[in-house]
């Protein structure tokens, strides 16, 4: 028997259940949460990289260009969670993917006023905006900033020669962003990576402290966090000191999951405290040098193996394709229904479908509910700014400052409260070229928010996503070979140095896989029987096996550093079948 292996029940599981039809929730949709733990910074970045060019060209009277200087200023949404060297290239790319999303809007509307073309080139732009977006995981605001300034931009009036002038606003403006993302590290060189450790320790503590039911998803949240602190770790570069400390406490939540009844939660959390501020990263005990160092090897092994391509992640087949192929039909749908109904604006429609589409169909309805209540919510709040926005174009430029903090500041909260600022921003923004009917521009914005969402959320239902249970087989045979991977490698006498650590990794991230591919499943409203029981075996299984190399690397440390191997054998796998 292996030495992550238990006995097996003798019963047999119960086959899964069909749920052809999943109903859609209401209940807790517009409940509010805590905020993210770094709200201010995307508020502040966004305040700060719109402010100087707006206030520029208000300087210069010339307002009516701000529209391009905003597309490169809300790149400074991007990337805050990324260690800085990734985030460097992040931000270069997502502002090189405005400029690309903008020069193809600007071009077609140069080309042609057929608005049933426009709201073809936006619907296409949208789906591959969302699906660019999920497959390199960039992370909020994900697609909708691109999709908003690129579908506004199709319905702008614009010549030829118009172009190379406005896309250098938008690149000036995106390197400001881009300095002001970067900027931080001048002073916290190091924060994103103690950011992602101290939510690991939480997490991990969080686990422990849990009780009955409870048990199981903080387990599951905590995988995935200890998941990302490794990843945020090594999208770092450089392996200094203090690198090498954040590393020692990671390990420590990956002992705390091992080992929770041996674990004081409050010590874990007592790290996390210490990782905030500037301050030195907390020490843990020497004893567990021998672990971590084989821990690194892992980590360096798990480098030198990659990760897949992009093109791999948007290859046929992919769980990104169905949700892309309901983008492009639920922004044409919404756009064109905006037209039938002789609205001015029909990107508006196009965009409230586009923000909408999520993992699945549930998730999909909760945004729904969400942006509706949202925006009827900010139209009132626009109603009530306006008169004093056209008093002159400097309160125009305030407000827009401050509504993006707004919303930056309450998203995390819940959608619907961020979208209440968002909503009379992206009104206001059509105050920058000139003044405009208030009761006109309320009027379009509540239809084309209805229609958007009501054609939106049909085009979820309709385009059925049947390989999202086949992405869950998937996980499922990539989980099995990953346990029996980590499983042979406990098994041997005296394995490589790092491989146990890099087995780990790889098992740990294919068990994360595999809760989101389950979760993302179970959220379709139409869909085949998913095999629930094989999804929890393998979780089951794949978590022993876990605990059993976190175990097993703490013996060979607690018991003699010095001569570790002498209990590689037989020792380390009678005490890890327990």
């Amino acid at each position: 028997m292996s030495s992550a292996e238990t006995p097996t029940p003798t019963s047999t599981p119960s086959p899964s259940r069909p749920r052809p039809i999943r109903r859609l929730p209401l209940a807790g949709v517009l409940r509010l949460n805590k905020p993210s733990d770094i709200w201010f910074k995307p508020a502040t970045s966004v305040v700060v990289s719109a402010a100087v060019p707006n206030l520029t060209l208000l300087a210069l009277g010339r307002l009516d260009l701000a529209m391009y200087t905003m597309a490169g200023s809300l790149c400074a949404l991007y990337a805050h969670n990324l260690p800085y060297a990734a985030r460097a290239r992040a931000l270069a790319w997502v502002v090189l993917g405005m400029l690309a999303s903008l020069a193809v809007a600007l071009l077609t509307a140069s080309l042609t006023s057929s608005a049933a073309v426009l709201v073809a080139v936006g619907a296409l732009l949208a789906a591959a905006q969302k699906t660019l977006c999920d497959a390199t995981r960039i992370g909020p605001p994900g697609h909708l900033i691109l999709t908003f300034i690129s579908s506004a931009s199709l319905f702008a009036p614009q010549t030829l020669g118009q172009i190379p002038g406005h896309l250098a606003l938008t690149a000036g403006a995106g390197a400001v962003a881009w300095l002001v993302g970067m900027a931080p590290a001048l002073v916290r060189p190091h924060g994103p990576e103690r950011r992602a450790t101290a939510r690991a320790l939480n997490a991990a503590a969080a686990y422990v402290s849990a009780e009955g039911g409870a048990r199981e998803r903080a387990r599951a949240g905590a995988a995935a966090a200890v998941h990302a602190a490794w990843q945020s770790l090594l999208a770092t570069g450089g392996r200094g000191a203090a690198r090498r400390a954040l590393e020692r406490l990671v390990v420590r939540a990956e002992v705390a999951l091992a080992a929770p009844a041996d674990t004081d939660p409050v010590l874990l959390r007592d790290w996390a405290a210490g990782l905030s501020g500037t301050g030195p990263v907390p020490r843990i005990r020497h004893a567990h040098a021998h672990e971590v160092d084989d821990e690194v090897l892992g980590i360096e092994a798990e480098l030198a193996f990659g990760k897949p391509s992009l093109w791999r992640r948007l290859a046929p087949g992919s769980p990104l394709l169905p949700v892309a192929l309901r983008t492009a039909v639920g922004c044409a749908l919404a756009g064109y229904g905006s037209l039938a109904l002789g609205i001015g604006r029909p990107y508006w429609a196009l965009v409230t479908a586009a923000s909408l589409y999520q993992a699945n169909v549930t998730l999909t309805w909760n945004r729904t509910v969400q942006r509706v209540a949202g925006n009827l919510a900010g139209v009132l709040v626009f109603a009530a700014v306006v008169p004093l926005a056209h008093a002159g174009q400097i309160f125009v430029v305030l407000f827009c400052l401050l509504f993006s903090f707004g919303a930056e500041a309450f998203i995390s909260r819940n959608y619907w409260l961020g979208s209440v600022c968002v909503t009379p921003m992206a009104l206001l923004i059509t105050e920058f070229a000139r003044t405009q009917e208030a009761g006109e521009l309320i009027t379009d914005r509540v239809v084309d928010t209805l229609v958007g969402a009501l054609l939106g959320i049909v085009a979820a239902v309709v385009v059925t996503n049947r390989r999202a249970a086949d992405h869950i087989e998937l996980a499922l045979e990539a989980t099995d070979r990953a346990r029996e991977a980590a499983e042979r490698t406990l098994d041997a006498p005296r394995p490589e140095p790092g491989a146990l650590e890099t087995a780990r990794r790889r098992l740990a991230a294919a068990l994360v896989e595999l809760r989101a591919a389950d979760d993302t499943a179970a959220g379709e409203w139409w869909q085949r029987a998913l095999p629930e029981e094989r999804v929890v075996t393998a979780e089951q299984a794949g978590h022993r096996t876990l605990a059993a190399t976190v175990r097993r690397a703490t013996l060979r440390t607690v018991r003699n550093p010095e001569n570790a191997d002498e209990h590689r054998g037989g020792n380390a796998r009678e005490n890890t079948r327990a």
